[in-house]
């Protein structure tokens, strides 16, 4: 495992602020976001306003890419508060991170889409007693990213980002684009559009936008492998974006925050709305305020409307969820699990995703989170 220093957003004043027990989020995924931002929020919260209870020791964790930089700052955060407490999230993918789960190696997962029935089933192996259930704990935009050199500005809409990502549309001067951005100097140049090769739940989450808004040009089912002829490959997020930063006529989707981070050029989406909207935390907020709790029992998960037309509602979005055994949990890592959660799902942990480009959760549902995580057996 390696010890990931200087991830995430960083305050100027953090150096002055650290101690020696403030230590970075340890992670051993590959998904690095090297990019640095300077934001008061991010420096590590006053001891007092987080509860330790009881936590001890290293706390395993793993899974979805899309929530690592929200890992980065809450781990930060809590290590700095609770002394002799290790956070270790690997970021890898939902995929890998629900196998990890149900393997027991880890004490919670982190996971861009619910657990399947399956899923749930071989959870009760695990979870003495009781299943994996899903906690809804970070939001956000999924960045249409691209790197065009002369085009600082990009509009697109469903049916054309679909074409694009199926390889139906290969030229940036495509008509269809060109019909989007009259005013945009489109180069006679191929697209290269790159996608996941990892199971994610962004890729899950993109299909399912274009399968509810682009039905015609989008006939694949929303899973996390990637369904579509064409393009090209990289391993999480990160390696995504990297791509997209690298290559001209480049373009590809991942979170925001690796777009903030790399400064990457985003796509506003035309979504029929009285103008074409911008992928923000604050947008994204909007379009999740919308979500409705589908689970049932215990668990959390959530329905969101990805044909929203409202003026500044983002839809390209996610909810990234941590999954936890409702009962079962493994004792000796309860009370750091409950602890951590807490933080995470409280209003400190909440207020510091709108800072590293996400959007908290609706505070409906977030209550409804905290009560769980304070059942957890």
């Amino acid at each position: 495992m390696k010890l990931l220093r200087k991830n995430g957003l960083r305050a100027t004043a953090l150096g002055a602020l650290a101690v020696s027990g403030a230590l970075v989020l340890t992670a051993c995924g590959s998904d690095n976001n090297s990019g640095e931002q300077s934001d008061s929020s991010s420096k590590p919260a006053a001891a007092s306003s987080i509860a330790c209870d009881g936590a001890k020791g290293q706390l395993r964790a793993s899974g979805s890419s899309a929530q690592k930089n929200a890992q980065d700052v809450w781990a930060k955060d809590y290590m700095a508060a609770c002394s002799g407490v290790e956070i270790n999230y690997k970021a890898s993918s939902s995929g890998e991170g629900i196998v990890a789960f149900n393997a027991g190696t880890v004490a919670f997962a982190g996971s861009d889409s619910p657990l399947k029935p399956e899923e749930v089933a071989e959870s009760k192996k695990v979870c003495t007693g009781g299943q994996g259930i899903d906690l809804p704990m970070v939001g956000g935009p999924i960045a249409v990213g691209y790197h065009v050199e002369g085009v600082d500005s990009l509009v697109l809409d469903a049916p054309t980002i679909a074409k694009i990502f199926n390889s139906k549309i290969k030229n940036w001067n495509d008509a269809a684009i060109a019909k989007l951005n009259p005013d945009a100097k489109l180069p006679n140049k191929p697209i290269q559009a790159f996608h996941r090769s990892d199971e994610s739940g962004t890729t899950q989450n993109l299909g399912k936008y274009l399968a509810a808004t682009a039905k015609s040009d989008w006939t694949y089912e929303p899973e996390k492998k990637w369904p579509a002829p064409g393009g090209q490959a990289a391993s999480g997020s990160s390696s995504v974006a990297q791509q997209v930063k690298q290559v001209d006529g480049s373009i590809g989707y991942f979170e925001l925050s690796y777009a903030t981070s790399q400064q990457i050029n985003t796509v506003k989406v035309d979504t029929g709305a009285s103008a074409p909207v911008e992928a923000t935390a604050e947008n994204a907020s909007k379009a999740i305020a919308a979500a409705k709790v589908v689970g049932t029992g215990k668990d959390l998960s959530l329905s969101l409307d990805y044909t929203t037309k409202a003026d500044g509602a983002y839809p390209l979005v996610l909810v990234t969820y941590e999954i936890v055994c409702d009962k079962g949990n493994k004792a000796e890592t309860l009370d750091t699990v409950k602890s951590y959660l807490n933080y995470t799902a409280g209003d400190e942990g909440q207020k510091k995703l709108t800072a590293a480009g996400y959007a908290p959760i609706p505070a409906e549902i977030n209550a409804k989170v905290r009560e769980t995580i304070a059942g957890l057996s």
